[in-house]
């Protein structure tokens, strides 16, 4: 594939630059007391940077402007490619499904490189791998350099392991965390001035729901919190999956913080939407992004045992605050972002949203939350509708093959 956008190409897409405004971190205390911040709402329908970069540059605007939050900063992006890169849902490139688009990403480093960011970082933890994050990425079939070179100063690195820092930074969760107390993150989470989180919306397995703040589930190195971490110190390189955080089955490498209560249960719908929390909290997202121009239905990945399909539901959301996009996110999908256990789509798991609104980090209360741009009566993809209808059809009788 070849390299498509040279610097001066992402220039001239750019148009005026951004203007600015602080966009704050969060906050803690109660649900009662969460804070509130506005979401940006508006219809994208097509990946093509005439379009995609003009939008996302009002979406910005519309939020006070990047200016003030990335002049003279680091900024850290966590992106995300869940899964290997042969996972693909039919003949469907994987930016389109489950992987979030590197124009999206491409477009984001271009404004925050317009608007003055020092040093830009594109940050993931590929599967299973200590490669660069570049190499993984090209069995992708993307084009690192189309990313790389979208603003001066972009690097990629690989969080999934010890990567180019010296030692792992501890980050702890400041009102004590629901399952950690404190992480061991690659460095790179902690030698940043701002941490913006792009997310594609989808639905997921474990937690009904992946928008920004499950993003950061991502953030555990495997080294630590994985099949294969070391015992007594992490392993060199990752293997695997998250299989500590998941299920419980051991904890991990006692060079990091252990659970606070190993008696709590040990399944990962009670894991892990307490320690996407947990992660949020430790290390807080002061953008959020979150992009379904195309996304898939039935689950986060094509490996889900669901029925999968690709749908274009055209919206781009962002907000200052990852509670409150995530719960417009989730009014955009149809559902109800006061939902709980039991209710569409945590019929089996706890609610993040629950969760991080108890623990102070914002609202999930669409009363609360000032919608700027497309309202969402206007802009919903029923997402919700076409799980409901999935979920009511029975399978086929064994041994019937259609």
């Amino acid at each position: 594939m070849p390299c498509q956008y040279s610097r001066r190409q992402w220039i001239i897409n750019a148009g005026a630059a951004v203007s600015g405004a602080y966009l704050g971190g969060a906050q803690f205390g109660n649900a009662a007391t969460a804070p509130t911040s506005p979401v940006v709402v508006s219809r994208c329908q097509t990946y093509n940077p005439n379009e995609l970069v003009p939008v996302m540059q009002k979406m910005f605007d519309q939020l006070g402007g990047l200016d003030r939050l990335v002049r003279n900063k680091t900024v850290a992006i966590k992106v995300n490619l869940t899964g290997s890169p042969t996972y693909r849902l039919g003949y469907h490139p994987l930016e389109d499904t489950h992987y979030t688009h590197p124009q999206v990403i491409g477009t984001a480093v271009h404004l925050m490189g317009k608007a003055g960011a020092r040093r830009i970082r594109i940050l993931e933890s590929p599967w299973s791998t200590a490669a660069p994050v570049e190499e993984y990425i090209l069995q992708a079939n993307w084009e690192p350099r189309d990313i790389l070179n979208a603003a001066a100063n972009v690097e990629f690195e690989n969080t999934n392991y010890l990567g180019r820092g010296k030692k792992y930074s501890r980050m702890p969760v400041p009102f004590g965390g629901y399952i950690f107390p404190a992480f061991d993150l690659n460095h790179s989470y902690e030698d940043c001035d701002v941490f913006v989180s792009i997310a594609k919306m989808k639905e997921h397995a474990t937690a009904g729901i992946t928008l920004s703040m499950k993003n950061c589930f991502g953030l555990t190195p495997c080294t630590i919190y994985g099949t294969g971490a070391g015992v007594d110190e992490p392993s060199l390189v990752p293997a695997g999956g998250r299989d500590i955080v998941h299920g419980g089955y051991r904890q991990p490498s006692k060079s990091a913080p252990s659970e606070k209560d190993p008696k709590t249960p040990r399944v990962d719908t009670y894991r892990v939407p307490r320690t996407v929390v947990d992660l949020c909290a430790a290390r807080p997202i002061h953008l959020s992004i979150v992009e379904s121009i195309k996304t898939m239905t039935g689950g986060e990945g094509p490996w889900v045992n669901e029925e999968h399909k690709l749908v274009s539901p055209g919206l781009m959301i962002a907000g200052l605050n990852p509670v409150t996009t995530d719960a417009v996110s989730m009014a955009l999908m149809g559902f109800d972002p006061l939902a709980d256990r039991g209710t569409p789509p945590f019929e089996v798991c706890d609610s993040t949203l629950r969760l991080a609104e108890d623990a102070g980090l914002g609202t999930r209360d669409l009363k609360r939350i000032e919608v700027i741009g497309t309202p969402i009566a206007q802009a919903m993809f029923d997402i919700a509708g076409m799980r409901k209808k999935r979920r009511s059809v029975p399978p086929p009788p064994v041994g019937i093959r259609g």
